[in-house]
């Protein structure tokens, strides 16, 4: 099969540009449009749940719209988030922001009170707030309970925030479950400790994964979206080995696989540990996912309206 030249023309929907990077070849442009066509066939199929990876800046980046809209509609069906990601959320939700262009001289931002993600910056005034709504909240649930798992807890925390753009909020209202591994490793896993020194609360980490298991055995098919790398694209492959892995991925990753990182790994590695069946179907594309995803997925939906 030839490869065909890439045509750009005028008025050109999002789907049709990832035609032509289908007939292109298999490099980038043939894997990027490998991996939407599977993600058009992940959301339309009924019969899967969809698992969701965040690992890296997601929210920070820009994509807290676009994660919270898919839970909205129902297609992510779990989701398993860094706690940098969860913190990230509800700093917004409480009012905070992420801000752009205020320079890279990080001693100067310091003195500011600005502590940088790349090119995504913060305000110390927005963690201030962050801390003392997100104890408040704490307060809230340990009056009700006195142990809890990291998956209940999310909930208990989105049902008490009020922001329909907020990963939290929908997750809560669509009962959608979110399970953050790490979730101690953020400021909302430091603000918890501080909590804890003088409140009787406990929380249970291995309480998840009897939930978790429960969903990936009643499951007929699991498929994988996974951004970014880390514990989060771990925790969603090795919680389908009970099972024989996953059946459908896609995963985007900035990490190369030489040096032998979970975060780098190709897909197909994970067949070796049954963490992905084999015969299943995957894509992998190296990149940064705050533009090649919210591509992908717009011509997903492009491509689920045509049919």
């Amino acid at each position: 099969m030839k490869v065909n030249q890439i045509q750009i023309k005028e008025n050109m929907t999002v789907s049709e540009l990832l035609v032509q990077f289908e007939n292109s070849g298999v490099l980038g442009s043939g894997r990027v449009s490998r991996a939407c066509n599977l993600l058009s066939d992940m959301i339309i199929d009924e019969d899967m749940n969809v698992f969701m990876s965040l690992g890296g800046p997601m929210v920070p980046g820009g994509m807290r719209k676009i994660i919270s809209s898919m839970i909205k509609e129902k297609q992510v069906n779990v989701l398993i988030s860094s706690g940098a990601n969860i913190t990230h959320d509800l700093l917004e939700a409480f009012g905070g922001r992420h801000y752009k262009d205020l320079g890279n001289d990080d001693e100067a931002l310091n003195a500011e009170g600005i502590g940088r993600i790349a090119d995504v910056y913060t305000q110390s005034d927005d963690f201030v707030v962050f801390e003392t709504e997100i104890t408040n909240i704490f307060e809230d649930i340990a009056s009700r309970f006195k142990v809890i798992s990291i998956q209940e807890l999310l909930y208990e925390v989105g049902l008490l925030i009020d922001d329909e753009d907020s990963i939290l909020y929908q997750a809560a209202k669509n009962k959608t479950p979110i399970f953050a591994p790490g979730l101690i490793d953020s400021m909302f896993g430091l603000q918890l400790w501080i909590f804890t020194q003088d409140h009787d609360f406990t929380v249970d980490a291995v309480k998840d994964m009897h939930y978790l298991s429960d969903i990936v055995f009643d499951s007929e098919k699991v498929g994988g979206i996974l951004l970014g790398g880390g514990l989060p694209k771990h925790y969603a492959l090795a919680s389908n080995v009970i099972k024989g892995g996953l059946d459908a991925a896609i995963q985007i990753t900035m990490d190369r696989p030489e040096s032998g990182s979970l975060s780098g790994a190709p897909l197909e590695e994970a067949k070796s540990w049954a963490k992905a069946k084999c015969g299943s179907n995957l894509a992998t594309v190296i990149g940064d996912v705050t533009f090649i995803f919210p591509l992908i997925y717009a011509a997903a939906l492009d491509k689920i309206r045509e049919d």
